[in-house]
């Protein structure tokens, strides 16, 4: 028997499909709200690792996200002259598994059709242009007013509306979000044929400039730089930024190039963190993903971080028979060291770049790798 019998989900992103299709896999009454009007996501592609895989696989979507994205077992590091030097071929840790790829890369927006589309077939009742007005608390529920003018009670509502959570602001949850000093580009373009794997390049006139692939036929590429404010740049500049970043580095970028024309292609933001203390719930309302953790993509572990999240809440409040603070404080105390741990080496990652310092990376992606291979 489940601890809660119905479960408001508040967003509609990797972290809220995945906490509402396991509860309604197991016979929880689930409504989502995502306040975007359609099933959409910014960005043009994702790293999915292998312990996000491990999760995908419990969701019953991974053989579909397999076959919509691009799984790999390496990562190309390239040198920034001319000729886009080879300098390593590494073989990536099979975090998920070994019968789990390393990675996989996928366009973001097909992400999000496949969980939505896992999560209507799950029985989950979806509503676009919703969100949550405000929320009142007793000790047996929630009862919520929602944008539209409706209302609803709950046994329990999950806050997974992401980095600027309003959830976090209904509760009165401080929390700041901090820019670590970098911007990144991301690119949608057509995949070169050469490119079977991600491939990076540290130096240059970018930190990192690299690619992923996210299909047979497709890639995100992304350049980072010091974070500016772009909110003011038009299209025009927009491709002409990226363009001229890219144009400073070969090898298969200079493909890739070709295909920067479009503007709606292109999008641009800085990396930031932020790490919610314990608890994570405030009574019967609890915060999972971007809305309790965010990191800079310097591991690719803030889509896992979030999968984690969902599965562990949902394993947690099915495996008991009464919601209490108890096992919501339970969620808290299993999540909040292993996510403290991926945020703090994602950032420190971020700052040798910054700082142009030599770091034991291969001891701290080592660490990283390990913790992610232990189930949540």
């Amino acid at each position: 028997m489940a601890a809660v019998d119905s479960v408001l989900v508040i967003g509609g992103g990797v972290a809220g499909a995945a906490t509402a299709i396991l509860l309604a896999d197991a016979g929880v009454s689930v409504d989502l709200v995502e306040m975007k009007p359609d099933v959409t996501a910014l960005g043009s592609g994702i790293t999915l690792q292998g312990n996000a895989l491990r999760v995908l696989r419990e969701l019953a979507v991974l053989d579909e996200c397999l076959v919509q994205g691009y799984a790999a077992d390496q990562l190309v590091i390239r040198a920034p002259d001319p000729a886009a030097t080879v300098v390593a071929t590494l073989t990536e840790h099979r975090s998920g598994g070994p019968d789990l790829p390393a990675s996989m890369g996928m366009y973001r927006p097909d992400l999000a059709r496949v969980l939505m589309g896992r999560a209507e077939r799950a029985g989950v009742k979806t509503r676009f242009s919703t969100t949550v007005q405000d929320l009142e608390q007793d000790p047996s529920g929630v009862d919520v007013r929602f944008t539209d003018g409706s209302t609803g009670r709950y046994d329990l509502v999950v806050g997974a509306d992401g980095l600027r959570s309003w959830t976090r602001r209904l509760l009165d949850v401080p929390l700041e979000t901090r820019s670590v000093g970098m911007g990144i580009w991301r690119v949608f373009a057509p995949r070169p044929a050469e490119v079977v794997s991600s491939e990076a390049v540290y130096g240059g006139r970018c930190y990192i400039a690299g690619y992923t692939p996210t299909s047979e036929s497709s890639l995100y590429a992304f350049l980072v730089e010091d974070a500016q404010d772009r909110t003011t740049i038009t299209d025009e500049e927009k491709v002409a930024v990226v363009r001229d970043l890219a144009g400073s580095y070969g090898g298969p970028w200079r493909e890739i190039l070709e295909a920067i024309t479009d503007p709606a292609a292109i999008n641009y933001t800085w990396f930031e963190e932020h790490l919610l203390d314990a608890p994570w719930h405030r009574g019967r309302v609890v915060l999972v993903g971007d809305a309790a953790h965010t990191c800079p993509p310097t591991l690719a572990q803030g889509a896992a971080q979030a999968l984690e999240d969902a599965a562990v809440l949902v394993e947690l409040l099915l495996s008991a028979d009464v919601l209490d603070d108890d096992l919501l404080s339970a969620f808290t105390a299993r999540r909040l060291p292993r996510v403290r741990e991926v945020v703090e080496a994602s950032v420190q990652l971020a700052r040798w770049q910054l700082a142009h310092e030599q770091g034991d990376v291969p001891a701290l992606m080592g660490r990283i790798a390990q913790l992610t291979s232990t189930r949540a």
